[in-house]
């Protein structure tokens, strides 16, 4: 039962190991290798993540990209206003779905003023404290413009500044869509990537641009309560019959995990290049079909995403190996170091 309380899934994380600013060059983070098979720890540098690899091995990335989605502006009243976006372009009704942070209650029908003259107002009051919003004016120079890159709030207050723009995006970053950074990727770079390659680790992508429901909090005692916000994915057919003929498949970040179990574990075959939606939560007692291995950051306590990587270590083992990597210094979140885990 131990292994379904959130108060379980709890530690004590120093703060000066919470990463403000990747390592440059962001290669050169620290990588925690952990074999599960032979309970075997390695401390070692991430530009040596090819010796743990070989050529049977696919690497599956999540090729999304984070868009500015962090608008400050004003409400009617000239209170301060800021309005995070949970997706990139409007639905088919014309409105966005966003997160609104204000003093006092918000009600349909309020209005936010932001730069280059362009207005919001909250067409409908969703659940979880998700609005809909209609923008007027220029939408497009004000997202390109004006809008901040929305880094986690452990990361220097929220504040984020033009190295954020290169920093907290993957290299390989090619689809519009995400609010958050899917955190392993970035830690590869052009080198990895060559030395990858030329080792014969078969590099294969997915898209699922992320969004409420990979950080959205755990607020149930017992984590099977707890519901999972929807996000969007697709695969190319052509990525998909690779990923699956492939000997050993390691998923890199916990999105690409998400959007591979949610493949594997559909009741329909799933049919390549279609959007579709995945609220799959895994955590401790949901068994791990599609890979045998994660590439992953060091992740907040009582998370969805310390739960999914305790679905493949066991709980008490992954609080063992955050033990280990607090007395050794990795360095935490985001911009922090990185955990693989390989059979």
């Amino acid at each position: 039962m131990s292994d379904f309380l959130l108060s379980q899934y709890d530690f004590n994380l120093p703060e000066e190991l919470v990463a403000q600013r990747p390592v440059e060059p962001r290669d050169h983070s620290r990588l925690l290798v952990y074999k599960r098979k032979s309970d075997q720890v390695i401390h070692d540098h991430f530009f040596n993540l090819p010796k743990y690899l070989d050529s049977e091995t696919s690497l599956v990335f999540n090729n999304t990209k984070v868009f500015p989605c962090r608008l400050l502006g004003k409400k009617s009243t000239g209170g301060k206003a800021e309005v995070f976006l949970l997706e990139r372009s409007a639905n088919e009704r014309g409105v966005l779905k966003a997160l609104i942070k204000t003093s006092g209650k918000k009600k349909v029908a309020d209005t936010f003023h932001f730069e280059n003259d362009a207005v919001a107002a909250i067409e409908e009051l969703g659940e979880d404290g998700i609005f809909f919003l209609r923008f007027k004016g220029d939408f497009e120079q004000l997202i390109e413009k004006y809008a901040k890159i929305p880094i986690p709030p452990y990361i220097r207050g929220g504040v984020s500044d033009d190295l954020d723009k290169e920093d907290y995006q993957t290299y390989f970053a090619e689809k519009t869509g995400s609010v958050a950074a899917p955190t392993a990727g970035l830690h590869f770079s052009e080198r990895t990537f060559r030395e990858l390659t030329d080792l014969g680790v078969v590099q294969n992508y997915v898209t699922l641009h992320v969004g409420l429901g990979t950080f959205a909090p755990v607020k149930v005692d017992d984590i099977r309560e707890h519901r999972m916000h929807e996000e969007d994915y697709i695969i190319t057919k052509d990525q998909l019959q690779q990923i699956k003929n492939s000997r050993k498949r390691i998923a890199v970040g916990t999105t690409s995990l998400r959007t591979l179990e949610s493949i594997w574990r559909s009741k329909e075959e799933y049919e390549a290049n279609q959007l579709q939606s995945t609220s799959i939560f895994l955590h401790p007692g949901v068994e791990i079909k599609s890979v045998s291995g994660l590439l992953t950051n060091f992740h907040l306590p009582k998370s969805t995403l310390l739960m999914l990587v305790a679905a493949l270590t066991g709980r008490e083992k992954l609080l063992e190996l955050y033990e280990e990597a607090i007395k050794e210094q990795y360095r935490f979140f985001s911009y922090g170091d990185a955990m693989l885990i390989i059979d």
